[in-house]
């Protein structure tokens, strides 16, 4: 008899971790629904959820998939002008990432950074919205800067991967002679 583990991967296709994992999300979607079906704001709560979808998928997503597009194709022309070869460490990522953290803080704090909420705001807290756009650059900035030292890190272990120290040369050829 063969053990249980290969059969259930066999069957399912995948890992039963997996399966585990999926089983875990539904229960803990269902649950969700369960505790939103039970309150009087369901249909509030259902029209955000289809705007959000709505939103992502036919506005956001085009958005920034044309945007990567378009870096991608800079960067490409950029490196084809110079007439580089393929970068050791390619820097697309490094401007993905925190361009996507900006961006999604900006999604979750657009009105307090374009101060379309002050009175509301100013009434609920008793503060104002001025800090938001600094304190939003700042970690824009930041999270870049960090993306920029982390990919020098990169770069420079990449080049000393790629070239060796010349005493190295110099012991292998030694070595060859021996």
């Amino acid at each position: 008899m063969r053990p249980v583990l290969p059969r259930i991967r066999t069957f399912y296709g995948a890992d039963p971790l997996h399966l585990l994992a999926l089983i875990i999300c539904f229960t803990l979607a269902g649950y969700a629904a369960y505790r939103l079906a039970s309150t009087k704001h369901w249909p509030f709560v259902l029209a955000w959820f289809a705007g959000a979808v709505i939103g992502h998928d036919l506005v956001l997503f085009p958005l920034y998939a044309l945007a990567d597009r378009s870096l991608l194709r800079g960067l490409r022309s950029l490196r084809a002008g110079q007439g580089a070869t393929r970068p050791a460490v390619p820097v697309v990522n490094h401007l993905r990432v925190p361009a996507a953290g900006s961006g999604l803080l900006l999604l979750l704090f657009f009105p307090m950074i374009l101060r379309q909420s002050e009175q509301r705001y100013m009434a609920a807290g008793g503060r104002t919205e001025d800090p938001y756009l600094w304190r939003w650059l700042l970690v824009t900035g930041a999270l870049f800067a960090l993306s920029a030292i982390t990919y020098a890190i990169r770069l420079g272990r990449a080049r000393t991967r790629r070239d060796p120290p010349a005493d190295h040369e110099h012991a292998i050829a030694d070595k060859r002679h021996d």
